[in-house]
């Protein structure tokens, strides 16, 4: 593993905002760190970073107790960005180069490399506060990455970038990714989770409820719905022994049914009571997003916390 936390707590005051939280995450992997608003991510963003320590348990970078020495090889990109606002964009960039442990020459012919990869060569000696957000943001990920570290922790990469600037951003995380960097990537958007992570896990209420590879939690979550497609007849479709019709909808000449199996039948028991009435176009089944996973979870937690 890249990184373990096992047993997390952190209190603050009379809150607690991390309780008990155990999370592995893989080697060379992008990894969805979810959660609402409140549930401990930036907590435990901030202990993977020494910015703070936990109460209870205990971190290992790539199998060592995580200390100081592991900075070096961590890049953390903060949701509230911390640019010095009347530095020079080249200045600036090299300076925060050399405290992630590059020497003045290393730094800039990394920079050069960056700012042409990402066509903000000629920033190099504007100030921050002279560039648009979405500019920051850039220059912002460049600080992120230039020391080539192992662990890089984005938190909300793409706020504040129009739609172009965010794929451009988004193939350079898949491309570092690619090279062999550990990805933890911290976000409420979940269509990129979808596009990005090959592993989630989801914090609420400051308790892990949910972790694993993104394919089997989505898998695990399939509630045997499918939707099919047939050239409209008529023939008026209804519920049977094998399946239960939950709706239907006629576009031009196609009907379309969405379905929900009856245990224990399978959608081929389904299309052989289908087939002598109707010509089949199209058959899907009905996967739950991310984002669908997200919100049950959620307010399953807080339900059972009411009771």
């Amino acid at each position: 593993m890249m990184l373990s936390l096992q047993n997390i707590v952190k209190d603050y005051a009379n809150y607690r905002a991390l309780d008990h939280v155990s999370i592995d995450v893989p080697k060379g992997k992008i990894f969805g760190l979810l959660g609402p608003n409140g549930a401990g991510k930036t907590s435990l963003i901030r202990i993977i970073n020494q910015i703070t320590a936990p109460d209870e348990g205990v971190v290992y970078f790539d199998n060592e107790i995580l200390s100081p020495k592991h900075i070096e090889q961590i890049g953390y990109l903060p949701e509230e960005r911390g640019l010095y606002k009347k530095m020079k964009v080249g200045e600036q960039m090299i300076y925060l180069a050399q405290l992630k442990g590059l020497n003045r020459i290393d730094a800039k012919k990394k920079l050069n490399y960056w700012f042409d990869k990402l066509n903000i060569a000629d920033w190099w000696n504007k100030t921050i506060e002279d560039l648009s957000k979405g500019m920051q943001q850039k220059v912002q990920f460049v600080a992120t990455v230039i020391h080539e570290p192992r662990l890089i922790i984005l938190d909300e990469p793409f706020s504040g970038f129009d739609p172009v600037n965010a794929q451009i951003i988004q193939d350079e995380i898949l491309e570092l990714n690619h090279k062999g960097a550990t990805i933890i990537y911290s976000t409420h958007r979940m269509e990129t989770v979808e596009e990005l992570c090959d592993n989630i896990a989801l914090i609420n209420k400051s308790r892990k409820i949910l972790d694993g590879a993104l394919y089997e939690i989505k898998s695990q979550y399939k509630n045997q719905t499918y939707t099919i497609e047939f050239l409209k007849s008529n023939v008026s479709i209804q519920s049977n022994e094998s399946f239960e019709l939950i709706e239907t909808t006629e576009n031009h000449d196609i009907t379309r049914i969405k379905i929900k199996l009856k245990i224990p039948h399978t959608i081929n028991d389904v299309l052989l009571s289908l087939i002598p009435h109707v010509q089949i176009h199209q058959v899907q089944e009905i996967i739950p997003t991310i984002h669908d996973i997200f919100i049950e979870k959620v307010t399953q937690t807080s339900i059972y916390e009411q009771n």
